[in-house]
């Protein structure tokens, strides 16, 4: 089941890095992207790179090592 998953998030994230006018549109420009990324297409450039680290968390469930990402960066908050 994690296989499915991980596969629908790298689609996910997949379509973000091709159609990303289609996001642009839905998501309008991002003032933070556009000031911090670039003058003209740093919004494009933010959604692009969400979208691989998208695909890069896709792969990581698929695998089966979102668990053991999770306690290696954020368990150390909430151990005893």
């Amino acid at each position: 089941m994690q296989i499915l998953y991980g596969l629908i998030i790298v689609i996910v994230g997949s379509l973000m890095v091709i159609k990303t006018e289609f996001f642009l549109g839905m998501t309008g420009s991002i003032a933070w992207a556009e000031n911090n990324l670039g003058t003209e297409g740093g919004t494009r450039l933010f959604l692009k790179l969400l979208g691989i680290l998208i695909i890069l968390l896709g792969f990581t469930v698929m695998t089966g090592l979102w668990n053991d990402l999770l306690s290696s960066t954020i368990g150390r908050l909430f151990s005893h």
